[in-house]
C-alpha cells in the first residue's frame, strides 16, 4: 500500500470551492482558478496554510485528482468530493474536508492483474490508470467520471478499457466499461494488409482524457518507445460509450505517439481538437500542403470532428528541422498543450523552443523557414517535461533545470517579462493560476524532490520513491514537508511573479 498526502488549503473555515472537472482546469488546458477568494499572498503562510490529513490508497498516483463541490452522496448529505485514481486500477472518492473514503471501485475485471510495466521503467511495478480522468456533472443520474484503465487477463492478454463511473456511487454506467479497440486504413508499423490496428499491449493512455461535444477523446503513446506504435485519438460518446471516431496520425510511418507530460489534448469552443506529436514520421512530401501520407510526427495537429464524429485533420504545423529533431528523439511532443484567448496556441518540447501558432493557421511546414505564429528562440534552459499556465496576457513555463519563467504579451508578441529566483530540477513544473479575477493572483509550481507532493491549489497527494523519469508528467509542491519557512518563502516570490 502506498500513502497519498492529501492537502487542503484554507483558512479557518473551508468552503466549497470550484470545480476542477477536467485537467488543468479546463479544455484550453490554462490551469486558471479564477474564483479564488480564500487563497491570497497574504493568507498563504506557515499559520493558516498547511497539512490537514493523510488518507491511503492501494497505488501510486499518477494522475491528477479531481474535485466536485456539494455533491449530494445517498444516506450521507452533501461533501466536497476529492476523486482520486491510481495505477492499482482503483478510483476512490474521498470527503475533501475530512478525509473520509466514500467510496472505493476496483477497475479490474475477474481474475485479472493491473498490467506489468512491459519493460519499461516509466511507470513501475505496475500500470492501471495512468491518465487524468474526467467528469461531466449532467451525464448519468448523478455525473459521471471518465477514466481509462489498462490490465491483463490469467490468459496473459492486455487490456485497455473507458469506464464511466457514477459519481455518488463508483458504479459503472451505460452498459460499461469498454474494450479500447480500432482499426484506420495505413501500411504503417501497427498493421499489415494495409489496415492499422490498435494493440493495447503496446500503448500507454498517458494525456488526460477529454470532453468535447459530448464525446470523450482518449489518446495514445507507448511504453518506452517499443515498436511497433503509432499515433492514436479515438472517441466515445458520453451517454452510450459507442466508438464516435478514430485517427491515426502516423498511419504509413512509425512512432508518433501523444504524451504531451501528461497535459490532455485541447478543444476550442466549435469542438477542434488541438494536441502535440512526439518524434516519428513527418512526410516531407507535401499535397496541398498536407503530407502525403498522413503522417503528423513531430507536430502541433490540428482536428476537426465532422457532425458524424469522423475525425480529420483540419491544419497543421511542424518545424523545417522536423526530421532531424525526430531522428535525434528531440520531441516536440514531451510537453504540453494551450490554447490563448487571442486565437493562439502555445507548445514546447525538447528542443528549449516556445512555439506560438495561430489556431486558424497554423503554419504547415516548409523546409526552408518556419511558418507558425512566433518562435521564441532558447526561451527556456532546458527541456520541456511540462505544461504551461496563462494569467491576464502572461504566459509562464517551468522547464527541467530552470527558473519558472513569464512571457509578457504585448503589441502582438511574446517577451520575456520576469522569472523566479528558485530553479526546478527533473522533470521541471507546471504552474498553476488562483486569482479572484485578475486580484489575488498566485502562481503555484512545484518541485521534484526525495518527498513531493501532486497539487492542485486545494489539494495534494504525495508519490514517495519515483524515479525521476516517470514525473515529467506530475505537478509538485515545493518541499518536503511542508509547510517551512523557506517554502512559504518561496510561494511568496511566485506569488509576485504574477501580481
Amino acid at each position: 500500500m502506498r500513502q497519498a498526502t492529501i492537502f487542503l488549503f484554507c483558512m479557518a473555515v473551508c468552503e466549497s470551492q470550484v470545480n476542477v472537472l477536467t485537467w488543468h482546469n479546463d479544455n484550453f488546458r490554462s490551469g486558471q482558478n479564477l474564483n479564488e477568494t480564500l487563497l491570497t499572498p497574504a493568507s498563504v503562510n506557515s499559520s493558516n496554510f498547511g497539512k490537514l490529513f493523510t488518507i491511503t490508497v492501494d497505488g501510486k498516483v499518477d494522475a491528477q485528482p479531481l474535485y466536485v463541490a456539494s455533491l449530494e452522496i445517498r444516506a450521507s448529505g452533501f461533501h466536497n468530493v476529492l476523486y482520486v485514481a491510481t495505477e492499482h486500477d482503483s478510483a476512490y472518492a474521498f470527503d475533501a474536508d475530512t478525509g473520509a473514503q466514500l467510496w472505493h471501485s476496483s477497475m479490474l475485471a475477474a481474475n485479472e492483474t493491473t498490467s506489468d510495466a512491459r519493460n519499461c521503467s516509466q511507470i513501475v511495478p505496475e500500470i492501471g490508470i495512468t491518465s487524468t480522468p474526467v467528469i461531466d456533472l449532467h451525464i448519468g443520474p448523478h455525473g459521471t467520471m471518465y477514466l481509462v484503465a489498462m490490465s491483463k487477463d490469467a490468459s496473459g492478454n492486455y487490456h485497455q478499457r473507458l469506464h464511466a463511473l457514477d459519481l455518488t456511487t463508483g458504479a459503472e454506467q451505460f452498459a460499461g466499461p469498454v474494450e479500447i479497440a480500432a482499426t484506420y486504413p495505413g501500411t504503417g508499423a501497427e498493421g499489415s494488409g494495409g489496415m492499422q490496428k490498435f494493440a493495447p499491449a503496446q500503448h500507454e493512455d498517458r494525456p488526460a482524457l477529454l470532453i468535447a461535444n459530448g464525446v470523450v477523446y482518449t489518446s495514445w503513446g507507448s511504453h518506452c518507445d517499443a515498436a511497433p506504435y503509432t499515433g492514436w485519438v479515438i472517441g466515445y460518446n458520453e451517454s452510450t460509450l459507442v466508438q464516435t471516431g478514430v485517427i491515426n496520425l502516423t498511419p504509413n510511418g512509425n512512432d508518433g505517439g501523444i504524451w504531451m507530460a501528461g497535459g490532455g489534448p485541447a478543444a476550442d469552443a466549435s469542438g477542434n481538437l488541438y494536441l502535440l506529436m512526439g518524434n516519428g514520421t513527418f512526410d516531407t512530401t507535401l499535397s496541398g500542403g498536407f503530407p502525403a501520407h498522413g503522417d503528423y510526427g513531430n507536430a502541433f495537429v490540428k482536428i476537426q470532428v465532422s457532425p458524424a464524429g469522423v475525425l480529420s485533420v483540419a491544419d497543421y504545423f511542424t518545424m523545417s528541422n522536423t526530421t532531424s529533431e525526430s531522428n535525434g528523439d528531440q520531441d516536440l511532443g514531451s510537453g504540453g498543450i494551450m490554447l490563448l484567448p487571442n486565437s493562439l496556441a502555445v507548445g514546447a518540447g525538447k528542443d528549449q523552443n516556445i512555439y506560438v501558432v495561430d489556431q486558424n493557421s497554423m503554419g504547415k511546414f516548409s523546409p526552408s523557414a518556419n511558418g507558425n505564429y512566433q518562435t521564441l528562440k532558447t526561451a527556456v534552459a532546458g527541456g520541456v517535461y511540462s505544461s504551461p499556465a496563462w494569467f491576464n496576457g502572461t504566459l509562464y513555463y517551468g522547464a527541467v533545470g530552470d527558473v519558472l519563467r513569464a512571457f509578457r504579451f504585448s503589441n502582438g508578441s511574446f517577451a520575456l517579462s520576469s522569472q523566479s529566483t528558485h530553479s526546478f530540477g527533473s522533470p521541471g513544473s507546471t504552474p498553476s493560476i488562483s486569482a479572484n479575477g485578475t486580484q489575488s493572483a498566485i502562481l503555484w509550481a512545484a518541485e521534484n524532490s526525495v518527498k513531493t507532493y501532486l497539487t492542485h491549489p486545494r489539494f495534494s497527494c504525495s508519490i514517495n520513491s519515483c524515479p525521476p523519469n516517470q514525473r515529467h508528467f506530475k505537478k509538485r509542491f515545493c518541499t518536503s514537508p511542508m509547510p517551512t519557512t523557506a517554502s512559504n518563502t518561496w510561494l511568496r516570490d511566485v506569488g509576485r511573479v504574477v501580481s
